[in-house]
């Protein structure tokens, strides 16, 4: 961050939007499922899920741990998938990493990184199992999906970050330069 953008004395966003702003860009990541997209090949990352776990992982008290349970539902209801299938898989990725942070006590970019790929290919293998029948040939489109969303989650960390850092909660992380 340049000296020039940081203000100190910037006045944060209001508690309620800054609590409701983790919300809103999983619910805006979800909403991407209802946008007409013609493509001949469905990679279509579920955006929903990626900005889920870029917030678990990059500002962990943004979101409470119960948190995936009604997102997941959102998204079921827009993606089309079983109803329960997210909420179910959402809320075991929150408490698989819950698991994981209780190890790891530092973590590091590639570890978030490492962490969220096996999340996205746990929930899109888990999709699979409970709303595709197993004759199906899907398997060359999910690791597609897969593989594009796993490239996403830089993108979403820096947007996550910076959305983080503009509502004033930066949940205890350091902003700003320090030299």
């Amino acid at each position: 961050m340049s000296t020039i953008e940081y203000n100190p004395f910037a006045p944060p966003l209001a508690p309620g939007r800054a609590r409701a702003l983790p919300w809103m860009t999983v619910m805006a990541g979800s909403l991407t499922t209802a946008v007409p997209v013609i493509a001949t090949f469905p990679i279509l990352p579920p955006l929903g899920l990626l900005m889920l776990v870029t917030w678990r992982l990059l500002a962990r008290f943004a979101l409470r741990p119960w948190a995936a349970a009604p997102l997941g539902a959102f998204d079921d209801l827009l993606s089309g998938q079983p109803l329960g299938s997210a909420v179910l898989l959402w809320s075991l990725v929150f408490l698989g990493v819950d698991l994981i942070e209780r190890r790891l006590v530092y973590r590091d970019f590639w570890q978030d990184w490492l962490i969220a790929s096996a999340a996205i290919i746990l929930c899109l293998a888990g999709g699979r199992i409970l709303a595709v029948p197993m004759g199906a040939q899907v398997d060359g489109a999910m690791a597609a999906q897969g593989v594009a969303t796993i490239l996403l989650f830089p993108v979403a960390a820096r947007l996550v970050a910076w959305i983080d850092r503009k509502r004033g909660m930066n949940s205890g992380l350091p902003t700003g330069d320090t030299a």
